[in-house]
């Protein structure tokens, strides 16, 4: 499909994300409006104990004003590889440090109205640390499963957030399920 812009406004400038508008122009003439909303991107960490456990962050998300089991996971800084924000979440949520970091994939979250671009990363060979949460974060839990712990609460809808969902998924192809 081509578009022409005819006129490309950023409406509002945030911390997490930019709201564009573009007026575009179809193939046919007709004429339309885009909201895209800008994200930069960032890390998620699916985090594997040596006993095959998992760690999850159990952590209130105020959009939803719910609670939810999620991968630690947070947006990348301005130039920052997406490796490094994985290590770097990964200290801050969870206070583990990795040995060993494999990229699995990257997913985009949104498509349709959103550029955000997720890394999802496993981590093994944790060491133990202490947790440096954010204000937003203290009311943040650990909490741990296994992987077929972690299967059945996505099938019991206990598990939602898709790129936790994506990261089992994988973890799941990994270990030859």
């Amino acid at each position: 499909m081509s578009l022409k812009v005819i006129d490309h406004k950023v409406i509002y400038r945030g911390r997490v994300f930019n709201t564009i508008v573009d007026e575009v122009e179809y193939e046919s003439g007709n004429k339309g409006v885009r909201e895209v909303a800008e994200h930069f991107g960032g890390a998620v960490v699916l985090p594997v104990l040596n006993d095959g456990r998992i760690a999850f962050v159990y952590q209130y998300r105020y959009p939803l004003k719910e609670y939810l089991y999620e991968l630690p996971a947070g947006k990348l800084e301005p130039g920052e590889p997406p490796e490094e924000c994985a290590r770097r979440e990964l200290k801050e949520e969870t206070g583990y440090d990795a040995g060993r970091i494999e990229k699995l994939t990257a997913i985009y979250t949104t498509p349709g109205f959103c550029t955000e671009k997720l890394h999802i990363f496993i981590a093994r060979d944790l060491k133990d640390g202490k947790q440096q949460l954010e204000e937003g974060e203290l009311g943040l839990s650990l909490k741990y499963f296994s992987p077929a712990e972690a299967f059945d609460m996505v099938r019991r809808n206990e598990i939602v957030d898709a790129k936790t969902i994506v990261g089992l998924f994988f973890l799941e192809k990994l270990q030859g399920a």
